[in-house]
């Protein structure tokens, strides 16, 4: 299986799928999510975003969908040009499929040893590699303080700068191996994968996509449209917070003269909605998940 799809009914009913109407899965991958919107749509379009190439190989073979191998920062541009404003429903799964994860190849996985590559699109020059041999220290530290929230960024970025200069980086192991002399005993793996999360993030730019697409997403959706989020982290999950709360990423609320909330959505959710004991017991991965769903006003 390419990918299993996460919380997958609940993103189905959040989108409150109408006949004749235009949705947007924007993270296609597997094509979970948009199998179950075109189980359920009588007529209408889905149009699909991914831009890994490797999704498209997933088409699901019905005249309603239209692929689009593009980032979902580009989200308006590609509505417009496929004539599909407004939407009716949006709906974007941030996590990485399973499928590049269990690609050793593409370097995503602590689990397997391959290039540090890191790539969401591999029509991309960035990758990890570059990134661990070439940022200087200070950098290095940034980045893994920010994306990964790792409380000794300046320790590891040390470290790595100290064996890059004897070995260029090349490899997924030779990172796990540096950060297991900085990780606390018994905390390795968890160690581990916040380095990766945060050279993932700055390898595909996901927190400026990210941010780009919310606020295309909510120029893009007809009044009362649904805009159905999942994250995985704590990054991802503030700024759709703070997004559906207030329409900026800072989370700053303002108001009107009569006290309204200036904001183009309104939150369905006033708690993430998140994968229940038997969906966790069948697909780990779903573990960190948190759905977020807001209507344009």
């Amino acid at each position: 299986m390419y990918h299993k799809s996460v919380l997958l009914s609940e993103c189905v009913e959040a989108l409150k799928i109408s006949p004749g109407r235009i949705y947007v899965d924007a993270t296609y991958g597997g094509g979970g999510h948009a199998g179950a919107i075109l189980e359920k749509l009588e007529g209408g379009r889905l149009i699909a975003f991914d831009q890994d190439a490797e999704a498209l190989a997933n088409r699901i073979d019905d005249p309603r969908l239209t692929m689009v191998n593009h980032n979902f920062r580009f989200l308006r541009n590609f509505l417009k040009l496929h004539r599909a404003l407004p939407a009716d429903g949006i709906l974007a799964d941030l996590g990485i499929s399973s499928h590049q994860i269990d690609q050793p190849e593409r370097g995503f996985s602590t689990r397997f040893d391959g290039k540090l590559d890191m790539r969401m699109d591999r029509k991309k020059k960035t990758t990890a590699q570059n990134i661990v041999n070439k940022y200087s220290e200070e950098r290095l530290g940034v980045l893994f303080s920010r994306y990964g929230e790792i409380r000794n960024a300046r320790k590891l970025a040390s470290r790595i700068v100290e064996i890059r200069n004897a070995t260029p980086l090349e490899t997924t192991l030779q990172l796990c191996e540096i950060a297991d002399t900085c990780a606390t005993r018994g905390q390795e793996f968890k160690y581990r994968a916040q380095i990766f999360q945060a050279l993932r993030i700055e390898v595909n730019q996901e927190i400026d996509a990210l941010g780009e697409f919310l606020l295309q997403a909510a120029q893009s959706l007809a009044p009362g449209g649904r805009l159905a989020v999942i994250s995985y982290h704590s990054l991802e999950d503030r700024m759709v917070k703070h997004f559906f709360r207030s329409g900026n990423f800072e989370g700053r609320v303002e108001k009107d003269f009569f006290g309204n909330i200036i904001a183009p959505l309104k939150s369905i959710t006033r708690k993430a909605i998140v994968p229940g004991a038997d969906e966790i017991k069948e697909n780990n991965r779903a573990r960190s998940a948190k759905l977020r769903v807001a209507e344009k006003i």
